[in-house]
């Protein structure tokens, strides 16, 4: 799962001619690469690890390791990391394989050189389902982690897991699935809250969409914790929300702009003739029709928002705020 706001972007990165050499090669057949030698290397390294999508190092995999070492964060927003030789002859996968995308470099690198793809993680040798690929492939937030861990060794040594899985996102062969009990690993595939057994690997499908009206310079952390608080009380997950949505004449809002930015999310805004146009709104408000000359923002931007989604959560408000909350149906497969 790339990071928001990181570039789209290789670096490639040598020490020696020969490998300024194939580097350039690579650069000529990669979308968007940029070479650093070794007269930057030591300089620009800390400074652009986490601005790149993948980083190949045409070096021993030694001198690699430790460059990269201090700058490794987590399996979920670490860049790709591949490393070749200077005669490319080996194209070694080696951080962020499924997440980060370094097995499919690899062996887009070994295509273009000639390269022997070099793949270490045991769900790709073995041929069993890798469930973080998986999770990216679907756009599905993994929100533990460490339970990938569970998932995999099940997978691996052919112990049944169990799923919850409405939306049917995560397709796996009957044989592989058991019904729910607390002593197996499980996945959980929902943007509900939920009380769960050990050993579940929770992912959160990007399925929500949060509506949300506001007076004129109202704080962000009011809004903010307007959406903490309803997001719990209907025991939805913030990292499921896909969007947050209002009116255009609130599209220089500093308090939504500053609350989009935090969630890393994205912001959008919708006409007032639209707005007007949804029906079936169960919260009208006349001093916003007053005011704005229609009967909604929150709900009506909410379901605008989700593609004439659902509303599940209705108008909720503080003093200068309002929200609700609308299912993605297109989000769904």
């Amino acid at each position: 799962m790339q990071c928001p706001g990181k570039q789209n972007k290789t670096a490639i990165w040598t020490i020696t001619p020969k490998a300024e050499k194939l580097a350039a090669e690579l650069a000529a057949q990669l979308p968007l690469a940029d070479i650093f030698t070794s007269k930057s290397l030591k300089q620009s390294l800390p400074q652009v690890f986490h601005e790149y999508q993948a980083h190949i190092f045409i070096m021993s995999t030694g001198i690699a390791v430790r460059m990269i070492a201090p700058h490794i964060r987590d399996k979920t927003t670490d860049p790709a990391v591949v490393v070749m030789d200077e005669l490319g002859l080996h194209a070694i996968s080696l951080v962020s394989g499924h997440l980060g995308g370094a097995n499919a470099l690899a062996l887009e690198l070994a295509h273009i050189t000639g390269a022997d793809p070099v793949i270490t993680t045991a769900t790709d040798l073995n041929k069993v389902p890798a469930i973080d690929l998986i999770a990216k492939e679907n756009n599905l937030f993994i929100e533990n982690p460490s339970a990938i861990k569970y998932i995999s060794m099940a997978l691996l040594t052919g112990q049944k897991i169990w799923i919850h899985d409405p939306h049917d996102f995560i397709k796996l062969e009957p044989a592989l699935i058991s019904p729910l009990t607390h002593d197996i690993p499980g996945i959980y595939v929902d943007d509900i809250l939920s009380d769960l057994p050990p050993k579940t690997l929770i992912l959160r499908p990007k399925s929500l969409a949060a509506g949300i009206g506001c007076n004129r310079n109202t704080g962000a952390e009011e809004i903010k914790a307007l959406l903490l608080e309803t997001m719990d009380k209907y025991m939805l997950s913030i990292n499921s929300l896909k969007t947050i949505a209002s009116v255009d004449i609130k599209n220089d809002e500093p308090g939504l702009i500053s609350l989009a930015e935090d969630l890393g999310i994205p912001l959008i805004f919708f006409d007032r003739q639209a707005l007007k146009d949804v029906i079936n709104i169960e919260n009208p408000s006349k001093m916003v029709e007053k005011h704005i000359g229609i009967q909604s923002v929150c709900e009506a931007a909410a379901i605008l928002a989700a593609g004439s989604g659902k509303l599940i959560v209705p108008k909720q408000k503080t003093k200068n705020a309002t929200l609700a909350v609308a299912r993605i149906s297109r989000a769904l497969p």
